[in-house]
């Protein structure tokens, strides 16, 4: 029998997306499947909807928004299989989509995280944002995909089609082994939401698994389905959660220097919010890090015994993707030298 999979969709106030690509995801190929949507205490009538139109899917309710980290940890404690799979509910799925990454995962005990292609719902040809062909980071700890830098998202001409190791896979559509879920203790709930997959998969890697990416398989992301790009709460949490991840992960004498830097660079950031009248965003800038700041001995509790050395890392660019993207003008994945 194949490994059992259990596709956990996390719903708040999320009717019109679930009316949506909900029947795509009951589609699923797959012969040992369960498909359950958790609810972070939804106040439309998301519950009700699935109930009456999907009664033979599972449906786990939390008794609060949790936001996307937490509400997982509190569902998938609720499940048993072998194999998690944290589907967005703004992703439309094809029939064959969890064999290949399935298929890939079960030829090697060490991989512990995979992700699928993940391409923009709104226009099949181009990668998607939040995903693309498999995440990285850069020596500062700055996030970006293989198809995406920044704002320039690429188009797919099969150039990402060769299946691979990586640093982080996104957590719109991520496969995780549930042994290895609970091994590390899932999702950090402090982060709330954004870049707390990232977290997951780098603590993952010290511990020795690997992250890949599976480019026989592909989903469509609409993207930003919970917060907008423009909402200075989503500014906030990344720039926390970033400094978070490099508390959290690198060595201890490589961590502090890297943060002071970074936040060297955010104060950039700052001023150019600033100079565009954005100070929402500004002050956003401002919060993180106080937060960030305020949590430091709290985050430092949550490191493990064990940190690699961030060059040792599969995944990592040793130069600035800023410095490659604003100053040398690089605009796709394949001119970064490494």
């Amino acid at each position: 029998m194949e490994p059992s999979v259990a596709v956990v969709i996390l719903n708040w106030n999320g009717q019109a997306l679930l009316q949506q690509f909900l029947p795509g995801v009951i589609q699923s190929k797959y012969s040992n499947l369960q498909l359950i949507v958790g609810d972070n205490a939804s106040t439309d009538h998301s519950v009700e909807f699935v109930r009456t139109n999907y009664p033979d899917i599972r449906i786990i309710k939390n008794d609060a928004n949790y936001g996307f980290a937490e509400g997982y940890r509190k569902i998938l404690e609720q499940v048993d299989a072998e194999y998690y799979v944290l589907l967005n509910s703004d992703v439309e799925v094809p029939e064959n989509w969890i064999q290949p990454v399935i298929d890939m995962m079960q030829t090697d005990s060490s991989i512990a995280v995979a992700q699928p292609k993940i391409k923009w719902q709104k226009n099949r040809n181009e990668f998607e944002y939040a995903g693309a062909a498999g995440g990285y980071l850069d020596l500062h700890g700055f996030p970006f995909c293989r198809g995406r830098l920044f704002e320039t998202v690429e188009s797919d001409h099969g150039q990402y089609n060769d299946s691979s190791e990586i640093f982080w896979a996104s957590g719109a559509a991520l496969f995780i082994k549930s042994k290895q879920w609970k091994e590390v203790g899932g999702l950090d709930p402090d982060f709330f939401a954004h870049m707390e997959e990232i977290d997951l998969c780098w603590r993952l890697k010290n511990l020795g698994y690997k992250v890949v990416y599976c480019a026989d398989a592909e989903v469509y992301h609409v993207g930003g389905g919970t917060l907008s790009a423009n909402n200075p709460y989503k500014t906030y949490l990344n720039f926390r959660n970033n400094l978070i991840i490099l508390q959290k992960n690198l060595p201890i004498g490589d961590a502090y220097s890297r943060i002071f830097i970074r936040m060297c660079i955010d104060f950039v950031a700052w001023i150019h919010f600033l100079l565009q009248g954005k100070t929402d965003f500004a002050f956003a800038i401002n919060k993180a890090h106080f937060h960030f700041l305020k949590s430091l001995s709290a985050n430092s509790k949550k490191r493990t015994a064990k940190q690699i050395s961030f060059q040792k890392h599969v995944g990592q660019y040793p130069s600035s993707i800023v410095y490659a993207y604003f100053i040398k003008k690089i605009r796709f994945f394949s001119q970064l030298k490494s």
